[in-house]
C-alpha cells in the first residue's frame, strides 16, 4: 500500500515561529544554487551562565573568495535585536561563554591557524589568548574560568609546545616532501595526521605553561566522525573524563573506553568501562558529580551499532542503560540541572527529535519532533530548551521551547525563534516536502521525502530524480543539507525523491542491519520499489528519471549501472 503524508498540522501552528514558507501554489523564485550560496549558516552556540544571553557564529560564503566568512553575534535568549561582537575576513566559531560570564572564547583562524580568541561580551576588541604550534581542534573552559581545555594534533613524543615547533619546523626543511605511513588511520578525509595523536592539553588563560593530559602514543580522545570532543571535566574542576581506545589495532576496532583522572596528575588515568569491548564515548558529568553519562554500543567492531545511553554510578562504578528499549540511536545527550534526568537527540522516521529521560528509569519521553536539532542547551532552571534546529524547507535557526512536552503539543506552540538570520532571503521563496511512504518486498516500511519544483503545477508531467544517501547507515532527514540540498534540485524543475531504503537510520536497529555484507542486495530492491513508487505519481514523466548519490550512494549508482536501465542519467 503506498501512502503520501504532508507535513503535520501542527507545521502550520508553528509557521511564525519555525520561519516556515507560504503553502505551495503562490508564484515563488525557483531555489537553485545562486540562493543556496546567500544562505547564511548559522553556527554553533553558547547560552550564557544566566540564561540571558546566546552567542552564536554565522556563515556568510564569499564565491568570489571560494570561502565563507564567519562570525560571533550576540542576541537576548528571548529574542531581540542581534548584535555582532567579531568583524572580519576570517571565521570566528564556536563561541563558550567563560564560567562568569563576562566573556566569551571562541576560535579564529584570523592569524592563520586555529586558536582560541576572547572578547568581553559587553563587546570590545578580541584579544588572542592561545598560540598552540599546531592550532586548536577543540576546547571546554575549565570551571574556574582560568584555563581551557583544548583538543590538539602533537606529536605523541613531544612534552611541550616548544618541542612540537621543533619538530614542525624540521620538517618544514626537509626537501623530500614524501610521507611515510606506518600504521592505519593516518589521513581522515583530507587531512593527514603525519604521526601525529590528538591529546589533551590544559592552557592557561593567561601566564602558565600548557600541560599534555593524555600524554601516549595514542588519539585521546579518538577521531570521530561528526566532531565530538569526548572528554569532559567535573563541576568541582578536579577531574577529566575522556575516551581512548587501548586496541593496537585502532583501524579495526571500535573498542572506545572512558578513562578518568585527576586534573592535578597525582594519579594515573583509570579505565571506567574495561569490560566493554565495544564504544563507549561522549562522556558527560552530572552536575552533582555523583554519575558519568555517556554513549555506548554492544557489538565490538561494528561502528553502526546502536548507540545506547548509559549511566555510571560513581560509587559503585556499575553502569546501566536508560535507553534498552529505545530502538534508535542517541547522539548528543545533556543532564538536566537537577541529575535527575537527561535530554538526547536522535532521529526517528525522518525527524531529528529531542527526548528526556529519567535516570530512575521509564520510556525516553518525546519534546520535540518537528525538523532536526543539531545542538541544544537547557537553561539554568531547566525549564526551556534553546536549540539550533533545521527542516527541509529551512536553514538552521536557534529557537527557545518548553523542556516539558505536554499531552496536546503545548511545547510545540510555544516555540518561538531567537535568531532570524535567513527570513529575508527564504521570504522570497516558497518550499515544501511531503513524506511518502511504501512497503519493500518483504512488508518494511520504505521511507522517503518528495520536493516538487517550484510553482508546482499537478497537470504538468515533470523530470525526477532518486537521491541516495550515504553512509550507508545514515538517512535522509528533515534537515537543511549545504551539500545535497532537495530543493536545489527541485529548484531546476525536477520532483525530488529522496529514499530510505535497508540500512537507514531512524528506522530501528535491525533496519540498518539489514543492508551489513549485502550492499547492493535488499538495498537495491528498496529501491527500485521506491523508484516505482517515484513514477506512479501522475505528474512524473516515467520516461526522464535519473538518480544521483555520493559516497555510499556513489556505490549504488554504479551497482545500478550494472543491474538496470530503467534510468535516463545518472
Amino acid at each position: 500500500m503506498k501512502s503520501i503524508r504532508p507535513l503535520p498540522a501542527c507545521l502550520a501552528a508553528l509557521a511564525l515561529a519555525f520561519g516556515l514558507a507560504a503553502p505551495l501554489g503562490a508564484e515563488t523564485r525557483p531555489f537553485r544554487f545562486e540562493e543556496l550560496a546567500r544562505v547564511q549558516r548559522v553556527g554553533a552556540f553558547s547560552l550564557s551562565p544566566d540564561g540571558r544571553w546566546i552567542a552564536y557564529g554565522v556563515g556568510t560564503p564569499d564565491l568570489a573568495g571560494n570561502r565563507t566568512q564567519s562570525a560571533i553575534w550576540l542576541v537576548a535568549a528571548q529574542g531581540g535585536a542581534p548584535r555582532k561582537l567579531t568583524s572580519g575576513e576570517k571565521r570566528d566559531s564556536d563561541p563558550l561563554f567563560s564560567p562568569d560570564g563576562k566573556r566569551i572564547a571562541f576560535l579564529s583562524n584570523r592569524d592563520g591557524s586555529s586558536q582560541i580568541y576572547l572578547v568581553d561580551a559587553g563587546g570590545g576588541e578580541a584579544a588572542k589568548a592561545t598560540a598552540f604550534p599546531t592550532g586548536v581542534n577543540g576546547f571546554r573552559w575549565a570551571p574556574d574560568g582560568r584555563s581551557f581545555l583544548i583538543t590538539a594534533d602533537v606529536f605523541p613524543e613531544c612534552s611541550d609546545p616548544a618541542c612540537i615547533t621543533q619538530r614542525l619546523e624540521e620538517r618544514e626543511k626537509k626537501t623530500v616532501k614524501a610521507r611515510v605511513a606506518e600504521r592505519l588511520l593516518f589521513r581522515h578525509w583530507d587531512s593527514w595526521k603525519d604521526g601525529m595523536r590528538t591529546h589533551i592539553w590544559k592552557v592557561p588563560v593567561g601566564e602558565g605553561a600548557p600541560v599534555n593530559l593524555t600524554p601516549g602514543d595514542r588519539d585521546a580522545p579518538p577521531f570521530e566522525v561528526g566532531g565530538s570532543m569526548d572528554f569532559a571535566v567535573s563541576r568541582d574542576g578536579k577531574e577529566l573524563v575522556f575516551a581512548a581506545n587501548p586496541d593496537k589495532s585502532e583501524a579495526l576496532s571500535t573498542n572506545w573506553d572512558l578513562w578518568l583522572r585527576p586534573l592535578d596528575g597525582t594519579a594515573p588515568a583509570r579505565n571506567l568501562t574495561e569490560g566493554n569491548k565495544a564504544f563507549d564515548g561522549s562522556p558527560e558529568f552530572s552536575p552533582d558529580g555523583r554519575s558519568i553519562a555517556y554513549r555506548a554500543q554492544k557489538r565490538p567492531g561494528f561502528e553502526a551499532d546502536r548507540f545506547e545511553l548509559m549511566v555510571l554510578d560513581r560509587a559503585t562504578g556499575r553502569s546501566r542503560s536508560l535507553t534498552p528499549n529505545f530502538d534508535n540511536w542517541v547522539e548528543e545527550i545533556q543532564w538536566t540541572p537537577d541529575s535527575r534526568a537527561l535530554y538526547f537527540t536522535t532521529h526517528v522516521k525522518g525527524k531529528g527529535g529531542l527526548y528526556r529521560v529519567e535516570v530512575s528509569g521509564g520510556s525516553p519521553e518525546e519534546v520535540w519532533n518537528e525538523g532536526t536539532v543539531s545542538q541544544f542547551s537547557l537553561s539554568p532552571d531547566g525549564r526551556q530548551v534553546f536549540a539550533a534546529a533545521s527542516s527541509l524547507v529551512r536553514p538552521a535557526e536557534i529557537y527557545a521551547f518548553p523542556s516539558r512536552a505536554d499531552r496536546r503539543g503545548g511545547a510545540r506552540r510555544k516555540a518561538t525563534a531567537v535568531t532570524r538570520v535567513n527570513d529575508a532571503l527564504m521570504s522570497q521563496h516558497t518550499l515544501g516536502v511531503a513524506s511518502r511512504s511504501v512497503k519493500s518486498a518483504d512488508g518494511k516500511d520504505l521511507h522517503a521525502w518528495v520536493v516538487n519544483p517550484p510553482n508546482f503545477d499537478p497537470t504538468r508531467k515533470y523530470p525526477a530524480i532518486l537521491l541516495i544517501h550515504g553512509g550507508p547507515q545514515s538517512a535522509w532527514t528533515d534537515s537543511w543539507s549545504y551539500r545535497w540540498n532537495p530543493q536545489v534540485f527541485a529548484g531546476y524543475g525536477y520532483v525530488v525523491y529522496a529514499a530510505n531504503p535497508r540500512g537507514s537510520t531512524g528506522f530501528g536497529q535491525e533496519f540498518v542491519d539489514q543492508i551489513s555484507n549485502d550492499w547492493g542486495g535488499k538495498v537495491y530492491d528498496d529501491l527500485m520499489r521506491q523508484t516505482d513508487d517515484l513514477v506512479s505519481l501522475p505528474y512524473v514523466d516515467k520516461e526522464k528519471v535519473g538518480a544521483a548519490g555520493a559516497s555510499y550512494g556513489g556505490y549504488m549508482i554504479a551497482w545500478m549501472a550494472g543491474h538496470t536501465d530503467r534510468f535516463r542519467a545518472f
